[in-house]
């Protein structure tokens, strides 16, 4: 496709779309007449829409002006009658199976994506899979869901005055204003707090939960939790994180500020009630101060689901804290603070991610920027993409778990390679030729991005590899973290809505989201044979997986992570006999293979942490614990240790890098 810059006709007609100065036909009919691929309107399929590897996106609908062949009066400032194109998709999922080669830092095209648009969901961002369990019965193919956002931009109207069939659009807070049509799909049935849920076989949209006490700010993001069926969203009017019942019933909440600050010696700070009011004259549609958000200290942005824990992401300063989910799906009262992001700038995380071998990839948006005329919902060029991984051993010098510096991925062309937009998962791996590889689980990354192919100075490199204004998603080999692929020309990149001719603007696009049905094992449930626990038993031997022989301790959840020593395992132990253990000692029960250390003592509801050696990934190992009181042992003489043998299925990526 040839590249078309300065002020050339496609540009022109660009710039109308965006700012909304042609109508849709026009815009339509002259993309097609120049060969440019354009995604047609979302529709029920007849066939299922998500495949293993589908890749879900957010971003802006775009924006039209209603009757605009009729003309305008003179002196009427076009910006003034732009309204969001309630025909455009907010929501895509694109068919990313053969990316046409191996990567070259070129654009790919896809098959056409499956669409849903403004006028049905409203403007969205964080986006979850859910398991595709329907009536009891897995069915192979999960539901998608989007939620509500003010990360596109708030917009607000108030009724027709000048007869000309179109709302008046308003910069402040006025009497009897209401969000545009297309905002959060009102007329639908949405608003601010709703979470959608796109069917995965058809493709119907209903709305599935509704945080309706949300004024405007709308949600962080939404995660799925497999274990126990039910999502957690986090609510940026509140700071509350919402926990969600598999059939939309809003539960109960968990609250950072009150709840989880005291955790680490910071003071409670509560809700300061703030709301966004969009009658009200302090309201400004383009200052985000005025829009109801809560405090940043208990702000949550991103959250995710990993290992038997909800890690999520507070405030601009950006620490990652994680909270337990209890056996019953509830939270648990251990809230720790994980690390305080190592960025150049203090930016939002609005999207977490964990691979199988326990990777933490973390993905800042730039700050919130709403421009009257639609060109920027959020500054560009400061958000970075990050990896985190295990100390080993940790460390006790430092604070955290986890190492101190990150590694970084290169987002994007632009000098400097920071665009990420702030969405980010695993995908499978690809193959020489960019065909997907369903049994590599997570060696590529996904990641959203503004002006990722636009750089004046490679412009002759670049240009062979298609348009240069890309505002979509970059797909990279895991292990390419700077300054390997700096600049990214070992990435593929796809386009959120198929135009290419919009450098100006920035942070129109949003979250993305995979569906990637091989995710290793997160946590670990032994069903107990008939239920109920006999008396505590401490037979001479370890028990055989398999045996018939309820256990004395169970396995709440086993965490894994990669470290610069190799695998690591967490293992959560549950007292089921009361004996007040505090110490285990393990051995390898799998020839072959090693575990360390021997022994470990740690205070209550801490886990104890085992590295795994000479394990093929994927591989089954058994491990046999003698759990007991350290007490017990230093008194000399006979003391109660329970034995148990218990099976860590590791997961099926290797942690070399």
């Amino acid at each position: 496709m040839p590249h078309v810059r300065g002020t050339s006709i496609l540009h022109a007609l660009h710039h109308r779309r965006r700012n909304a100065l042609a109508s849709t036909s026009a815009i339509v009919a002259l993309a097609l007449t120049a060969g440019l691929w354009f995604a047609g309107p979302g529709r029920a399929q007849e066939t299922q829409i998500i495949h293993p590897g589908s890749m879900a996106a957010t971003g802006f609908s775009g924006t039209i002006i209603p009757n605009f062949d009729e003309g305008l009066p003179p002196g009427v400032d076009p910006v003034d009658e732009t309204f969001i194109d309630l025909d455009r998709a907010t929501l895509r999922v694109f068919d990313v199976n053969a990316l046409g080669g191996p990567p070259s830092g070129q654009l790919v095209y896809t098959p056409q994506p499956f669409e849903v648009m403004a006028g049905q969901i409203g403007q969205v961002f964080g986006l979850a899979y859910d398991d595709g369990v329907r009536d009891g019965i897995s069915s192979g193919v999960p539901n998608l869901y989007a939620a509500a956002s003010s990360l596109h931009g708030v917009r607000i109207v108030t009724p027709d005055e000048d007869d000309d069939g179109r709302p008046e659009r308003q910069r402040r807070g006025a009497e009897g204003a209401t969000f545009m049509e297309g905002q959060f799909a009102e007329e639908n049935g949405g608003g601010p707090g709703t979470i959608w849920k796109i069917d995965g076989l058809t493709g119907q949209v209903s709305l599935f939960a509704d945080i309706d006490s949300n004024s405007g700010p709308g949600i962080g993001n939404v995660a799925f939790d497999k274990a126990h069926r039910q999502f957690f969203a986090s609510d940026l009017d509140t700071g509350l994180i919402h926990r969600i019942g598999a059939d939309g019933a809003l539960i109960d909440i968990f609250d950072h500020g009150v709840a989880g600050r005291p955790a680490r010696g910071l003071d409670a700070v509560a809700d300061d009630g703030a709301v966004m009011d969009i009658e009200g004259a302090a309201f400004d549609s383009e200052d985000p101060d005025t829009w109801g958000y809560t405090q940043d200290e208990r702000r949550v942005w991103g959250v995710q689901v990993h290992g038997g824990r909800l890690y999520y992401a507070v405030g601009e300063k950006a620490e990652i804290w994680s909270v337990g989910i209890a056996r019953d799906g509830t939270f648990a009262a251990d809230p720790r603070w994980e690390l305080t992001v190592a960025a150049p700038e203090e930016l939002a995380v609005t999207d977490i991610a964990f691979d199988t071998r326990g990777f933490m990839y973390l993905a800042q948006r730039g700050e919130i920027d709403n421009r009257y005329d639609y060109s920027r919902f959020a500054d560009s060029g400061d958000g970075v993409v990050l990896r985190y991984w295990r100390e080993s051993p940790d460390d006790p010098a430092t604070e955290s778990i986890w190492v101190e510096a990150p590694e970084e991925y290169a987002v994007g062309f632009p000098e400097g390679h920071r665009q990420s937009a702030g969405g980010i998962d695993l995908q499978y791996g690809y193959d020489a030729q960019g065909f997907i590889n369903t049994n590599a689980c997570a060696d590529t990354l996904v990641k959203t991005g503004d002006k990722l192919r636009d750089n004046p100075a490679l412009e002759e490199q670049l240009i062979p590899g298609g348009p240069l204004a890309v505002h979509g998603v970059q797909i990279t080999p895991t292990p390419l973290v700077r300054p390997k692929n700096e600049p990214p020309f070992g990435s593929w990149f796809v386009d959120f809505d198929g135009f290419f001719e919009d450098p100006e603007v920035e942070g129109h696009v949003g979250d993305v989201e995979v569906w990637r049905p091989c995710e290793g094992r997160a946590g670990y449930y032994e069903p107990v044979p008939g239920g109920g626990y006999p008396p505590p038993i401490w037979p001479p031997i370890f028990p055989q997986p398999g045996d018939d022989i309820p256990p004395c301790i169970d396995l709440d959840a086993v965490e894994y992570f990669c470290t610069p020593a190799g695998l690591e395992a967490d293992l959560y132990v549950r007292d089921v006999a009361g004996i007040g253990g505090d110490t285990i000692k393990a051995d390898s029960r799998t020839p072959g293979i090693g575990v360390s250390p021997l022994q470990q003592t740690q205070p209550a509801g801490a886990p104890f942490t085992l590295g795994i050696t000479g394990h093929f990934p994927g591989e089954n190992v058994d491990v046999g614990l003698c759990f007991y009181r350290q007490a017990d042992a230093e008194r000399g003489g006979y003391y109660p240790c329970c034995k148990v043998t218990v099976t860590l299925e590791t997961p099926p990526a290797s942690c070399a890098p």
